[in-house]
Order: structure tokens, then sequence, then C-alpha cells
């Protein structure tokens, strides 16, 4: 909501209370005159001009609101949807299948920010051999990225021991990838390329499309990378610190944000 439509709900507000509070005094059934809704107005009119830092105090106060909304969503979501965040059979993963934490990340082939943040997945893999990252498909920027993600769902489902070779590969290379630069590296890696094309038009890939495309949506997320670690929600490539920061605080004292 811009600046302007804050002004008209804060002026739509002010008008329906002094309506309401001037008809209190009359019959229930008795509606405002124009002559009286006209000076209501002016008087509401009047006094935002004399005090237009209630206009900011009002954007304050629907902002805080909206955010707490988005937040007690998120928890929610985690709280009621934490299977299908943490162990969804649509899902892939790197690492040890043990692990004492997980750190879930939605990715999309064709994000930029995503390959960078490969890099950051290896070097926490690499130090701690007792994480694991679930992978969740999220092709959300081109119909490139919605066949390259099929090639790959069909590639873990078939070769579940094939997926971390292929998924380094696929999303390190260089330039845009689609379903045919992914089939491509598979016909590469030797696997049958018949099957997995046959297997990536299932309809159960879209199903899970769809799954991964609801839990980020509930989950507030609107671009990628995008992690879940514990309770909390985490957007953009922030880097190796970070996601370390909260793995170190997850085992430390069961909370991400702060021991």
């Amino acid at each position: 909501m811009n600046f302007r439509n804050i002004c008209k709900s804060v002026v739509t507000v002010f008008v329906v209370a002094l309506m309401f509070t001037v008809t209190s005094f009359t019959t229930p059934t008795r509606a405002l005159e124009p002559a009286q809704k006209a000076e209501i107005e002016a008087l509401i009119r009047s006094y935002i001009l004399e005090n237009p830092e209630i206009l900011l105090e009002a954007q304050d106060a629907l902002d805080k609101k909206r955010k707490l909304a988005a937040a007690l969503k998120v928890q929610t979501t985690i709280k009621e949807q934490r299977d299908l965040i943490f162990s969804s059979k649509n899902q892939f993963e790197i690492g040890n299948p043990d692990a004492d934490v997980t750190i879930v990340e939605f990715y999309d082939y064709n994000c930029p920010f995503c390959k960078r943040a490969m890099a950051d997945m290896d070097r926490l893999l690499k130090e701690d051999k007792n994480l694991k990252f679930v992978l969740k498909e999220l092709p959300i920027l081109s119909e490139g990225s919605v066949t390259a993600h099929r090639i790959s769902t069909a590639v873990g489902r078939l070769y579940p021991e094939k997926y971390d070779q292929f998924h380094r590969a696929l999303l390190g290379a260089n330039g845009q990838k689609n379903g045919k630069r992914a089939l491509q590296l598979a016909d590469k890696m030797g696997l049958d390329i018949r099957k997995v094309l046959d297997a990536s038009k299932e309809e159960s890939v879209n199903d899970a499309f769809r799954e991964v495309n609801t839990l980020a949506t509930d989950l507030g997320m609107n671009g990628t990378p995008s992690y879940v670690i514990g309770n909390e929600v985490l957007f953009g490539a922030l880097g190796y610190n970070v996601l370390k920061a909260k793995v170190d605080n997850l085992r430390k004292c069961g909370d991400t944000v702060s021991c």
C-alpha cells in the first residue's frame, strides 16, 4: 500500500468513526445529511493538514502489523508443515543423512545467487560432517528453469546416488540452464536419458513443484536462495559466516537467533 492509499484509509477511518459518533446521538435509522457529511469531511481534512505526522504514524503501525502477521504465519507454517519442510518425499539431500542439524535450501538453477551460495554449502559440508542440506527445487525464474528442474527431479528419483554430482554440475555451469542442457549433462554422466526424460514428464513432478511453491509462499519467500534453519527463515545468499553462526547457535542453545 502506497502513501496515498494510506492517507485515504486514514481519512476513511476518521469519517466512519465520526459518522458513528454523530449518528449514535440520533435515531438508529437516520443517515447523515449531505451538509453534515461535508462538514465532517472538512473537519477531518483540517485536522490532518494540521497534524500530518498522523499519516506517518499510521503507515508505521500498518507496517508493524503486517510484519507481525507475516512472522506469525511463518512460525505456524514451520510448526504445522515441519514434515514437508524437512522430510518430504519430493526433496533431495546432500550431506550426512543422520545429521543433527539440517539446512533447507530453496533454489533455482538459473539463480546466480544460488550458484554463488553453493560454495558456502560445500565449505560447510566439508568442515561439518554432522550437517545435512535438504534441497527444494523452486523453478521460478523462467520456463528454462522449469524444464531444467524437471530433468533434475527425474535424475534425483531414478539415480539418487548421482544427484549430488548432477546438482553441482548443473548449478555450477555457466549460462542459462534448461531441460536440454540438463539432459545433455545426464547423458554425459552415463544415465539413461530416455528413462530420465520419461520420468520428467510425470504428473508427480508437477505435484512436487506445487508442494515446494506452496511452502515457499507460506514461508514468505519471494526469491532464491532462501533457507529454513531450525525455526527461522533466511532470505538471500547470506554467506558462509551467517549460515555457520546459525548452525552453531542451533546446536548450542536450540535457537538460531541467539543463545
